[in-house]
């Protein structure tokens, strides 16, 4: 009797350490797949990036596991495969599998460490930013150590020391950093407001081979910033400034052009029921910051230190996405027609929702929201032959980019709403793309989406229409989109894009997408089958290239 009672106990011990062990640990599973088949239309399948024309099964796969013990540590692996080869224009550096992420980190209320990889952000990102975003293949982790310290509730102190991960390797650059944040409204008790000032270091260690160089190994970033805000206003505002740092073409180091770097960015806003307003300014000289200089501006968005989104409208839409804009933070002398120090400018957004019951608000009322955004580089005088400029502080050059746009959204009964989207933009693609032959494109883009919705289960039908109207002979773009929600879990949709212009690698091609996904729980999966136009995709304001392809898709999600 004795041993039956200890072989229960010991049997429900077992099952409550079990039980106890599954609560502490979280899972996440991602698995995004792809087969690229040929295409009579677009050509044949090829991947340039690897030299490849025979694996066209890719898929991208991760398992995340977090787990935590001892109420106060967390220890953290992320195990990736990249196999037969990674998703098309992925960076050559994923490949195969591997243990991509590994930490350990100890929180208390006062305390923060890590060992490990990390991800950081100081301010805005403007010196320093790593986070892993996988729709664009980048992970730029640093691996090493983190300590955060806070003594007060006014202060925090963090300290952090690593090498940038680049693929399944570091770079070849020591990084270092120190954040301070203090919170003055917390010092001096102030009420309905609050008062926030933050200093940050980064510093980049990496050698040369170059016999006295003309710049420093070490490449140091400041940063200082402040935040306010009371009531409805908010207010806040970041100056870096960055030591000489070589000019990198071709990645190639031009050791007699060595310059300093510097960036100001400005954001103010106002909101209050029914109305809001933000708007935004920001200059950037000479501020790519990179692992390894000889990256620099590398098309698969490795070794970056800092975080220069482009500050415009992220549009929802695929034919306002065709011309989109990318910060111009680098240096470029590709040519003497082609020169430029970085970029100016900034944009504005406005919301405004019409009252029910008006005569524009009707019952349900109307929303409005208005964005413009403007970025030119930056005027001054500049030296082709002599590898100089020197630039104006506020002062707006050559013109970039532009991107007006008005959104209408308006519910019209319980079950019909409606959004039209209207978007007038400029592209100047020799600058953005550094591209010699590239045009200055005006475009008029005009969108009408409605949904209706019917059923006791969810269901609603999605009608989107879209034309694009340019200046260019090349690009006369018309799509539609129509998507069906069977339920909150289940919806399918088609869509399609087609160019009667004359660009010679998208006229007369319809890029079209058939797809659907199924969510329950934790879990999605989705499906679907099409054409890739060439272009750029983007997150974030951060864009990845990718090519035209053609193929079959699907993605698996799961989370426990």
């Amino acid at each position: 009797m004795k041993k039956l009672l200890l072989l229960v106990a010991f049997c429900f011990t077992i099952n409550q350490m079990s039980a106890q062990l599954l609560d502490n640990l979280r899972v996440g599973l991602e698995s995004n797949m792809a087969w690229y088949n040929d295409d009579k239309r677009t050509g044949s399948f090829e991947d340039d990036v690897n030299d490849d024309t025979d694996k066209h099964l890719r898929v991208n796969s991760y398992l995340k596991l977090d787990y935590n013990f001892l109420k106060n540590f967390t220890a953290t692996v992320q195990l990736e495969s990249y196999e037969p080869l990674a998703l098309l224009n992925y960076s050559p550096n994923f490949d195969g599998t591997n243990l991509g992420i590994y930490s350990l980190n100890y929180r208390s209320e006062k305390l923060e460490a890590t060992a490990g990889h990390f991800y950081e952000q100081f301010g805005s990102g403007l010196i320093l930013r790593n986070w892993e975003d996988r729709q664009l293949g980048l992970n730029n982790a640093l691996l090493g150590g983190r300590v955060k310290y806070m003594p007060t509730n006014f202060l925090s102190l963090s300290g952090l020391y690593g090498k940038q991960r680049v693929g399944f390797e570091t770079a070849d650059s020591d990084i270092f950093g120190f954040n301070t944040e203090i919170d003055i409204s917390n010092i001096f008790k102030l009420e309905n407001s609050s008062l926030n000032l933050g200093l940050s270091y980064v510093g980049r260690q990496e050698k040369t081979n170059i016999e006295d160089p003309n710049f420093d190994e070490l490449t140091n970033a400041f940063s200082g910033r402040i935040d306010f805000s009371k009531g409805s206003f908010y207010a806040n505002a970041e100056y870096v400034a960055k030591s000489d740092d070589v000019y990198v073409f071709n990645g190639q180091l031009l050791d007699d052009f060595v310059n300093p770097g510097s960036a100001l960015l400005f954001n103010t806003g106002f909101s209050k029921k029914g109305f809001g307003l933000d708007a935004t300014f920001r200059r950037l000289e000479n501020m790519g910051f990179y692992s390894e200089r000889e990256k620099t501006g590398n098309v698969f968005l490795e070794n970056n230190i800092n975080f220069t989104p482009a500050l415009t409208k992220q549009h929802d839409y695929l034919l306002s996405n065709i011309f989109v804009y990318q910060a111009q933070s680098q240096v470029v002398f590709a040519d003497p027609e082609l020169m430029e120090a970085g970029e100016i400018g900034g944009q504005i957004d406005v919301f405004y929702n019409i009252k029910k019951g008006t005569a524009l608000g009707g019952k349900y009322g109307t929303k409005l929201a208005f964005n413009a955004s403007y970025w030119a580089g930056l005027k001054g005088n500049y030296d082709y032959d002599n590898l100089s400029y020197d630039v104006d502080y506020f002062g707006f050059g050559d013109k970039y980019f532009s991107d007006l746009s008005l959104e209408i959204r308006k519910k019209w009964n319980k079950k019909v709403n409606s959004i039209f989207y209207y978007v007038n933009q400029y592209y100047n693609q020799k600058t953005i793309e550094d591209n010699f032959s590239g045009e200055q494109i005006k475009t008029n883009i005009v969108v009408g989406e409605t949904t209706y919705k019917f059923g006791k289960i969810g269901q609603s039908v999605r009608l989107e229409l879209q034309k694009m109207w340019s200046n260019s002979e090349n690009h006369d773009w018309v799509g539609g989109t129509i998507e069906y929600n069977a339920s909150p879990r289940l919806s399918f949709y088609v869509n399609d894009i087609y160019n009667s212009g004359t660009d010679s690698s998208t006229s007369e091609n319809h890029y079209y997408n058939i797809g659907g996904s199924f969510n329950k729980g934790t879990t999605r999966f989705s499906l679907s089958y099409g054409r890739q136009r060439a272009g750029l995709v983007c997150v974030g304001g951060v864009c990845r290239f990718v090519p035209e392809a053609t193929g079959l898709s699907a993605s698996l999600l799961m989370s426990f």
